[in-house]
């Protein structure tokens, strides 16, 4: 109980020092490494992400973790990152191995059963999303997406009066076509 709120004034020290020092190295590194590492995260990114983060804490929280030891993994994670994601941008095949493909989950007034199931979504979560982009009905819905990072994409419906509208019933939009 007597180490409740400090112990000494050196580990104290070292923790300051440390926190500060993983602190620029994160940030340094993530603005060095581009948007790819704060954007909105795929499964993949973000496990990376959390790892990145316990490892930073270790480094802050445990003495015997040398500060170059912990900088050292945490620089070995963001390169690895780099070369899993400039690979996966170069190879469909590799892409396809290590990102879910996004799924349509609600198509032409109908909900997907079998692909809402598949990917765990409620009817109440796709709702939520449609609220989100201020869709007020169903039939304002061609389809919604279940993409690769989690998010729940609205395709509206064409409506008849845009110029660009010259879809048949059977037609199927350009960003859909490829997840059929």
């Amino acid at each position: 109980m007597d180490m409740l709120f400090f112990d000494n004034i050196d580990k104290l020290g070292r923790i300051v020092l440390t926190t500060t020092m993983i602190y620029v190295l994160i940030v340094l590194v993530t603005k060095v490494s581009g948007k790819r590492s704060t954007s909105q995260l795929n499964n993949f990114d973000w496990v990376v992400t959390v790892m990145i983060g316990s490892l930073g804490a270790s480094t802050i929280l445990l003495k015997n973790i040398p500060f170059i030891e912990g900088a050292s993994s945490i620089l070995v994670l963001y390169l690895l990152q780099f070369l899993v994601t400039k690979y996966a941008s170069i190879s469909p095949q590799f892409s396809s191995f290590i990102l879910s493909e996004p799924r349509i989950v609600f198509y032409q007034g109908q909900f997907l059963p079998d692909a809402m199931r598949d990917e765990r979504l409620t009817r109440q979560e796709i709702e939520c999303a449609m609220r989100s982009d201020g869709i007020n009905s169903f039939d304002e819905v061609e389809a919604i997406v279940f993409e690769s990072d989690a998010k729940l994409t609205i395709i509206p419906k064409p409506s008849p009066s845009d110029p660009h509208h010259q879809m048949t019933e059977q037609t199927v939009s350009e960003t859909i076509s490829p997840l059929m």
